[in-house]
């Protein structure tokens, strides 16, 4: 009996399932970010910690409380560790109020 992996290997198909991280969600006020764009408060974007960060212009996926949003990579966050992030206002709001500050959060690279 061949297996699908033997299958998949034949047919020449990578297959990566989507590595999920957990870590706390930040917010802060993006400006010119590390990537070297200028974003504002309103755009939908990430800060990476530097375990994390190289990844500009990709989006991410973030994951809370039955809610998802995405959200593109610009900046790098020297103060996050391992697997947090830091969004922006627009992205935290979309999971909940300013004033909680900090979440714990999955996310994965879209």
């Amino acid at each position: 009996m061949i297996s699908l992996t033997k299958i998949i290997v034949a047919m020449g198909v990578m297959v990566a399932p989507a590595l999920c991280h957990s870590g706390d969600m930040t917010y802060y006020t993006p400006g010119l970010g590390a990537c070297g764009q200028t974003n504002s408060e309103s755009d939908a974007v990430v800060a990476m910690s530097p375990a994390q960060y190289g990844h500009c212009g990709k989006t991410i996926n973030i994951h809370y409380k039955g809610k998802s949003a995405s959200a593109k990579i610009v900046d790098k966050c020297p103060g996050c560790a391992g697997d947090s992030i830091d969004v922006s206002p627009k992205v935290f709001q979309e999971f909940t109020d300013l004033a909680v500050g900090r979440v714990a959060v999955t996310w994965e690279y879209a």
